[in-house]
Formats: structure tokens, sequence, C-alpha cells
């Protein structure tokens, strides 16, 4: 999965980018006060993709 379309997933879910690291963005998801970092690669594992958005309490993309 490409980056962008996970990036475009979470804010479309409700969350927001807490803060931008080295080699990850941390986003939170303020509803229910959950936080996962997202690595900044092209391509994104799908496995990857879904524990984030596990992690966030979101619906898988």
């Amino acid at each position: 999965m490409k980056r962008v379309d996970l990036v475009r997933h979470l804010q479309q879910n409700g969350c927001v980018l807490l803060r931008e690291g080295a080699n990850h963005s941390v986003f939170v998801n303020r509803a229910s006060r959950k936080s996962s970092a997202v690595p900044r690669h092209r391509e994104i594992n799908d496995l990857l993709a879904r524990k984030i958005c596990k992690d966030l309490d979101i619906l898988q993309p």
C-alpha cells in the first residue's frame, strides 16, 4: 500500500498528525486516545498498515 493512501485513510477516519520524527510520523486518534507511528517509506506492507489501523481503533483499508 502506498504511504499517501494510508495517510489519507487515517485522516478520513479522524486521525491527526501529532508530530514528525526523523524516520516516522506519529498519528493520534483523539477519540480513542491512541497513537501509532507510520514509517516514511513510499510502500508500506499491508500487514503493517492493518496493524497501524488496529492500533488507532479505526477500520482497516
